[in-house]
């Protein structure tokens, strides 16, 4: 007979640190709530893409008003605008972010969101293009048979559906670019940049220039803030807190999770804004079918050779 004493215990299943777990399920909110974007600014109608950007950028700033005061950051945000280079990189990612938000509206309100879905799946392959023409780096093979797939896949869909799919590229590369220059001010910084310090010093930039567009939209009669109701001027209100909370969730999820979790949970996003495209009743055409296929594809090789490339030891 085996005592208890000579069993030897059962090894319970590793779990992940409540830290990681937590980290993960932020991650997810981030992610999910910029992939329900699309049904939140086709609510938005009839306010146009502009009306719908600039209260988007001065409710933002409001926000981060509240919020770096609160935190007690304008220091920050003071020193990343009193330097003269890192003034000149704010002021081109805040372009560049404007063009971002304001495409990405007008492909909400014109029914192109499979088109702006498209965009994002494609953006991991114009990431890695532009880390080649740019910054100079070596691709491996999978990396530049990924790329070779996504041009394969927008030539598919530029000769198929008779148009370039202008939404997509432009979605995919000014959020490419976007990524090169915060880089680029993180290292100006010393080491980082925090979202709110960073969101907060870029919709400074772009507060004047959308509060007079604001004020020309009202001279001109065509804004649609005091005269669709209170419940739609609520709505416009709320595209402020709307942009800076996922991104306040993914500061806090990329601090206690894997980058690489991270960047598989970022496909959640384009997923959800091609069911929210399919839900606001767009129809994939056969040729969007294959192109959207083919991108799947790149980015299947995009991962697996993140992986392999995680297995192999780190040089010393």
């Amino acid at each position: 007979m085996v005592t208890p004493a000579s069993t030897p215990a059962p090894t319970p299943a590793p779990t992940p640190a409540p830290s990681a777990r937590s980290g993960a399920l932020l991650g997810i909110a981030a992610f999910g709530v910029w992939g329900l974007f699309p049904l939140f600014f086709d609510a938005l109608a009839p306010a146009g893409a502009i009306e719908v950007l600039t209260h988007r950028i001065v409710w933002a700033f409001l926000v981060c008003v509240v919020a770096v005061t609160a935190l007690r950051r304008w220091g920050r945000v003071r020193r990343l605008l009193a330097d003269p280079g890192s003034c000149a990189l704010l002021v081109a990612a805040a372009i560049l972010i404007a063009v971002n938000w304001g495409v990405y509206v007008h492909a909400v309100g014109t029914g192109h969101v499979l088109d702006a879905s498209l965009g994002y799946f494609v953006n991991p392959l114009v990431t890695v293009l532009i880390a080649v023409v740019v910054l100079g780096e070596r691709l491996r093979t999978l990396q530049w048979v990924a790329i070779g797939v996504g041009a394969v896949a927008v030539t598919v869909l530029t000769v198929e559906v008779g148009r370039v799919p202008w939404i997509a590229l432009t979605l995919a590369f000014s959020f490419g670019f976007y990524g090169l220059l915060k880089n680029k001010l993180a290292g100006r910084a010393g080491g980082g940049v925090d979202a709110l310090t960073g969101l907060a010093a870029e919709t400074t930039v772009l507060f004047p220039v959308a509060l007079v567009g604001l004020v020309v939209l009202h001279a001109g009669g065509t804004a649609t803030f005091a005269t669709a109701g209170a419940g739609h001027a609520l709505l416009l209100v709320a595209a402020g807190p709307l942009t800076v909370l996922p991104l306040l969730l993914f500061a806090l999820a990329a601090g206690r999770v894997a980058l690489s979790t991270l960047g598989l949970v970022q496909y959640l996003t384009p997923v959800l804004q091609l069911l929210c495209g399919l839900w606001l009743g767009e129809r994939m055409l056969p040729a969007q079918w294959i192109g959207f296929g083919l991108i799947w594809g790149a980015l299947l090789l995009l991962s697996a050779d993140a992986l392999r490339a995680g297995r192999r030891p780190l040089p010393a």
